[in-house]
């Protein structure tokens, strides 16, 4: 019997099961000292001021996979554009279909709501996301560098004067 992907929009009761894959993918992404976020951050950000969307990915009725989104803009098309913060299918679901299943709900949603792009970021040694991006039309940006500004430096140039 053929087990059933189902994606589902995030609710409130869904922060600990959130906060649960956020450390899963952390780990993965070797970060996991970085990963401060709480289960009131996630409800007051995703949930009360709705700072980005997440959808849950279940299989055979568990939840084993989420994405996290928000919308940025595009100058030039002057659109709206779907930004992917993070795709996550835990270790011993991955090569079902699952995130291909994520991917394809992002880009209706992107496609709904006049974006005029999806795009999102990879760590360069995560090879095996890489190539399934590729394979889903991905064109990676080799023009960019992505730039941060986060901790001290943010609280640094937050109190700078002009």
């Amino acid at each position: 019997m053929k087990k059933e992907i189902k994606i589902r929009n995030a609710k409130i009761d869904d922060i600990p099961i959130i906060r649960e894959l956020i450390h899963e993918l952390a780990v993965y992404e070797k970060l996991e000292d970085e990963m401060t976020a709480s289960n009131e951050d996630l409800k007051k950000t995703l949930f009360e001021q709705k700072h980005a969307e997440v959808l849950i990915a279940e299989y055979d009725s568990m939840p084993v996979g989420f994405a996290l989104f928000f919308h940025n803009y595009s100058t030039f098309l002057g659109k709206p554009g779907l930004y992917l913060e993070d795709l996550f299918v835990k270790e011993t679901y991955r090569g079902r279909g699952i995130g291909k299943q994520l991917l394809i709900k992002l880009a209706k949603i992107a496609k709904d709501r006049n974006c005029g792009r999806f795009e999102w970021s990879v760590l360069d040694w995560n090879t095996p996301s890489i190539n399934f991006y590729l394979k889903m039309g991905a064109v990676p940006m080799d023009d960019w560098t992505v730039y941060r500004v986060t901790g001290q430096a943010l609280d640094d140039l937050s109190k700078m004067s002009d």
